[in-house]
């Protein structure tokens, strides 16, 4: 993306400016010299599209210098709510599973600049950085993971159990591929309801091989749904590299007659240019998979030093010619949208805000007791407990 090219194209008027600007995280971009402008600009995409039996989309993407500069400022709010997840797991703060994004933050700020909140997204356990896309904050996040509160799952979820109902985030699902069929389901209500709306199932590399997706493709591509089912590809199920799980490691070919894309998961630009296209294309025609090809820094989960299968020389590499943080700071610089400077202030203004974030999260109490029997069963509808002979009625559940 630092070869990327540019050239200036028209002025937007006020009005498509403010249609084209992506929604607004909570962290403001600095003011000074680091530039707002809407005027547009096109980049090329670092490699083609590939694809399967359709026409792939332009890798000409439209952008402005506020769009970049925001895609900079969201990933490395990710970056650094990741890192500081890795410092709270080892300290016990985070208990449990964890499974940290770092390296994949494209993949999320690229699909959510290509939709609305009206659309929805549902994915595995690997969930942070899509409910911070999504719009959730920072203490809600940190809160969750500590199992505190006023967390966003009210503290019951934890790490892979996020969710923003009013973003239309079905959350982080901790079976593998399970959340697959679920997306579909979600897709089968908007058809029904002729929402005009899509759903973006993700799932894994790990979870590809999951006869519950190919159910589920086959029902969804029966009734034309608006799925959009993107593999995250980060090349390694847990600690098994995908040629040794795969044998047509291929997976944006996967769906046989359901269409596909291979997509640069490390290119914000690239994933918002597919995710625009494959939603019109679901609303028009039905499902459709995205393969990101993407990459995780750490390892599958905290567990896991995600160094005994893959080398440290292998993590570096894609660090130095890959990093989607980088690819986008690059070409900020090379146009004069801010200095290096400027994004360094950001930066540190950004470490700050999750710092803070942290320190207020830790603040808020643990759940009451009391909340390990709610959200349980529906309440008010009669059900009865019986001892395990069924012949001594022991509650009735509220």
């Amino acid at each position: 993306m630092a070869a990327a090219i540019l050239r200036r194209v028209t002025h937007t008027t006020a009005a498509a400016a403010a249609a084209a600007t992506p929604r607004v995280s909570p962290l403001p971009l600095l003011a000074r010299g680091i530039s707002d402008s809407t005027d547009t600009i096109t980049v090329e995409t670092s490699v083609p599209f590939m694809n399967h039996i359709v026409d792939p989309p332009s890798r000409s993407v439209t952008t402005t210098p506020h769009e970049l500069l925001t895609f900079f400022r969201d990933m490395s709010v990710m970056r650094r709510s990741e890192i500081a997840a890795d410092s709270l797991y080892k300290s016990k703060l985070i208990r449990g599973f964890c499974h940290l994004y770092d390296g994949q933050e494209a993949v999320a700020v690229g699909m959510e600049a290509a939709i609305t909140r009206r659309d929805a997204i549902i994915t595995a356990y690997r969930d942070h950085c899509l409910y911070l896309a999504r719009g959730g904050d920072l203490v809600s996040a940190f809160a969750e993971l500590m199992g505190r509160r006023d967390g966003c799952s009210r503290g019951k979820g934890g790490s892979m159990h996020f969710y923003k109902r009013d973003a239309n985030f079905f959350g982080g699902h901790g079976i593998v591929g399970a959340q697959v069929p679920l997306g579909c389901g979600i897709a089968f209500a908007q058809r029904y309801r002729k929402e005009g709306t899509v759903t973006f199932d993700l799932y894994g590399d790990g979870a590809a091989n999951q006869g519950q997706l190919f159910e589920a493709l086959n029902m969804a591509a029966l009734w034309k749904l608006p799925v959009i089912l993107v593999c995250e590809n980060n090349h390694y199920g847990m600690g098994t590299a995908e040629w040794k799980a795969s044998k047509s490691p291929a997976y944006y070919k996967r769906g046989d007659y359901v269409p596909g894309l291979k997509v640069d998961g490390m290119d914000v630009l690239a994933v918002k240019q597919a995710c625009k296209f494959a939603k019109d294309h679901a609303l028009e025609n039905g499902p459709i998979i995205l393969e990101m090809d993407t990459y995780r820094y750490h390892g599958h989960s905290m567990s896991d030093p995600g160094s005994t299968y893959r080398t440290r020389d292998e993590i570096a590499g894609i660090r130095q010619e890959r990093d989607p943080i980088e690819r986008v700071k690059k070409l900020i610089l090379a146009h004069d949208f801010a200095t290096a400077q400027e994004l360094k202030d950001m930066e540190k203004e950004i470490r700050k805000q999750v710092d803070d974030a942290i320190a207020k999260a830790k603040e808020s109490p643990m759940p009451d007791a009391s909340e390990l029997f709610t959200n349980v069963y529906v309440n008010d509808c009669g059900l009865e407990s019986f001892g395990v002979d069924r012949k001594v009625l022991r509650t009735v559940l509220p």
